[in-house]
């Protein structure tokens, strides 16, 4: 199995997929590959805005990708993927429509068949077990929580440290320890932007600049950097 999960798709004062790209060029590989591009998460665009998006960037570094919904037979155009990604956006949308399309379980087999993955922002969410550490707001109701399930812990995507100014909301980490506390046995990985995590050979890696947080029911929250070994979290 081959992942590669991105939090976000963008830096400020950046380009759209300007700072992942030369990790995406390289999880890919040097033959072009056209990949499969699951658009679902769009929500105040269109699928073939986010594909000509995606693709402006792609062209740099040698790749395309050609969206799902161009296909009258997803689970076909799936079951033929050279790699399949997925981009962010609403996760409830994205999950929502995978369910609708019936692709949960054949994109499942697909990746862990080898088929390598990407995705970022709610497409790194549905890596996990279920949407339930999404930031979105949920717009459509998906009828099941449950995603691909590739990695046992879950991941929170653009995790923050702090809450805005003049905000007296909870904190991000007060949301997720809301959530350990309901679900003692599962790792949470604070995904900060600007970086992401990198499944190959069995082994899981931080790439980035920034740390990210590790939480835990009974453990105090961890900062883990790009250095350390990441491995424990693959234990069911």
């Amino acid at each position: 199995m081959k992942l590669l999960l991105i939090s976000n798709s963008t830096n400020p004062g950046e380009a759209y997929l300007e700072y992942p790209k030369y990790e995406i060029q390289k999880f890919l590989g040097r033959e072009t590959i056209e990949a499969l591009f699951i658009p679902y998460a769009a929500v105040t665009f269109s699928y073939d805005e986010y594909e000509a998006k995606v693709n402006n960037r792609f062209a740099e570094i040698g790749h395309r990708v050609k969206s799902i919904h161009h296909f009258d037979d997803p689970k076909l155009a799936v079951e033929k993927a050279k790699a399949i990604i997925v981009g962010g956006g609403n996760t409830w949308k994205l999950v929502r429509m995978l369910h609708d399309n019936g692709l949960i379980p054949i994109i499942r087999e697909k990746v862990l068949a080898g088929t390598p993955y990407i995705g970022w922002s709610a497409g790194s969410n549905v890596a996990c077990p279920t949407l339930r550490t999404t930031n979105d707001m949920p717009i459509v109701n998906p009828g099941t929580f449950e995603t691909f399930n590739l990695v046992p812990f879950q991941i929170n995507p653009h995790y923050l440290d702090d809450n805005p100014a003049n905000h007296g909301g909870e904190t991000r980490e007060q949301r997720i320890e809301e959530f350990i506390t309901e679900n003692k046995e599962t790792y949470v990985v604070g995904l900060r932007e600007g970086t992401m995590l990198h499944y190959e050979n069995d082994e899981l890696r931080l790439t980035g600049k920034r740390p990210a947080r590790i939480f835990k029911h009974g453990m105090k929250p961890k900062e883990m950097n790009a250095e350390d070994n990441f491995d424990f979290l693959l234990k069911k």
